[in-house]
């Protein structure tokens, strides 16, 4: 069994330390392309000179996704390659990874073409703040942008933020200080995304005013519309049709201007390597805590019962991925702590029994802490009060079945070293002038004691003494009786 816990365990270390190197080849398929496209793994095959790097991101903006597109540019300008096209379909995300990827594609010496596909996708929130800052920007058919309105810390129940509504007093509607403060933090992040995204425009020459109201009314466009009013530049059905619509267009990039020659160019399309397939997974709220759950659980039970070792090997490895997934989240720090304060509050009531005061705050704590964790309203990032309950629930049977065991385990009898000699019984083998031997456990030792000892008397342990046993007759019999007459008076009946 213990072999079989260090095999599980040597495999998932092998696992994480696995760098993204393994290719993956495969034809590229549907007769819309062209083209075959080479679908590599984002570690090292080479890559043509003069190709057009395609990336998929077709889930909310994170970290994950963010260390995909940045990895997938630095490939690109190492292999000399003429265009990087990243095929988007979002509904938003972080702010932090959206400003991370912009920044990238901002001081790209490869031009950069986000392309909305396939037709039925969205660069919504933060997927339009992407496209703006793209040095080319194109849709497919049936896709839509926009809806770029920040979402507040902790959410705002009246929506998003109405033009011409100024912060102050006479915003509050008697509701005290409290709503005007939420009123001026809600208007400040409008401001500041509003001004981004009109920054954005500017660089790249597109439509302003959509920009703001993209923001400011959450306003959508369709990729017609988006064409027609200057955010966009192409609609394609596909990324070859684009390709063959930008061979020949001169772009301004990093390194200066360049003109793309892309029309039959080799696509080859970088899929996430291992390292961003785990960071995708460990990038999620509700698996970080399952992640750190298991840590203090694993952690725990080794604390309580040293010795076997994979329980604490195990533990640390999930709480430092837990740890790390919280680092690369928008998290509130507070609430991590008030669910560790929870489960140490429910494991005090195992070992300091309060009648369910310490187990049912410590209950309280992990809900409250949950509650408390994720410090953004973006869809994929929250979570759910179900699962927040059955997480809790689930800790709190853990925590206490494994406490319980290592409290009985705690209270059993030791079987091995000084404590089981103490309670052995044995047969002395030998005596002479020098020392007595006896037979105990299977073993020869030097004895003494303070009665005669002979050959092949039962004797028991009463003591250590160095190397040496201190014992006595194991069944010395039960004492004499004084006679009548040597009696004291005073016992006499």
């Amino acid at each position: 069994m213990r072999s079989m816990h260090f095999r599980r365990l040597a495999a998932a270390l092998a696992l994480l330390s696995m760098s993204p190197a393994t290719i993956a080849a495969q034809p590229a398929q549907g007769a819309a392309q062209s083209a075959a496209a080479a679908q590599v793994d984002a570690g090292g095959a080479a890559i043509p000179a003069g190709s057009v790097i395609s990336l998929r991101v077709t889930d909310i903006i994170g970290p994950a996704s963010a260390d995909f597109i940045s990895r997938g540019i630095d490939r690109a300008t190492r292999a000399r390659a003429a265009l990087v096209v990243i095929e988007l379909d979002t509904p938003g995300g972080l702010d932090t990874s959206m400003r991370a990827i912009i920044q990238k594609i901002l001081a790209s010496p490869v031009p950069v073409a986000t392309f909305v596909y396939p037709e039925g996708a969205r660069a919504a929130s933060a997927g339009t703040y992407i496209l703006y800052a793209s040095h080319i920007a194109a849709m497919a058919p049936a896709t839509n942008l926009g809806a770029a309105t920040p979402v507040s810390i902790g959410g705002d129940p009246e929506g998003p933020a109405r033009p011409g509504t100024a912060p102050g007093p006479e915003a509050d509607d008697g509701t005290g200080t409290a709503a005007s403060n939420a009123e001026s933090l809600r208007q400040k992040a409008v401001n500041d995304a509003t001004a981004y995204l009109r920054g954005l425009a500017e660089l790249r020459g597109r439509n302003v005013d959509f920009a703001e109201r993209a923001v400011r009314e959450a306003a959508s466009l369709p990729a017609e519309a988006a064409r027609r009013e200057g955010v966009i530049e192409y609609v394609a059905d596909t990324t070859r049709e684009l390709l063959r619509q930008l061979d020949g267009t001169t772009v301004t990039t990093a390194a200066g201007a360049r003109t793309l020659a892309v029309g039959d160019a080799p696509i080859t399309a970088l899929e996430p390597g291992v390292r961003t397939r785990i960071l995708a997974l460990i990038a999620n709220p509700q698996i970080a805590v399952v992640l750190m759950m298991i840590g203090i659980f694993g952690l725990f039970f080794e604390f309580t019962s040293p010795g076997f070792g994979v329980p604490g090997v195990a533990g640390a490895i999930f709480l430092l991925l837990g740890l790390y997934a919280f680092h690369v989240l928008p998290i509130n720090w507070a609430g991590v702590a008030l669910m560790a304060f929870g489960a140490v509050m429910m494991l005090a009531e195992i070992f300091m029994p309060s009648f369910g005061a310490l187990g049912i705050g410590g209950v309280i704590a992990m809900l409250l802490g949950g509650l408390f964790l994720v410090d953004t309203e973006v869809p994929g990032f929250g979570l759910p009060l179900t699962f927040l309950l059955a997480m809790t629930l689930v800790s709190a049977v853990a925590i206490f079945g494994i406490g319980t065991f290592a409290a009985r385990s705690r209270a059993r009898p030791v079987v091995s070293g000084r404590e089981q000699l103490l309670r052995s019984s044995g047969i002395v083998t030998h005596v002479d002038a020098a020392a007595a031997w006896a037979r105990i456990e299977g073993e020869n030792w030097q004895v003494e004691s303070s009665a005669p000892l002979s050959e092949g008397m039962a004797v028991r342990v009463t003591g250590l003494r160095g190397l040496t046993l201190v014992v006595e007759p194991a069944d010395p019999g039960p004492p004499a009786r004084p006679a009548a007459d040597h009696l004291d008076p005073s016992d006499r009946s």
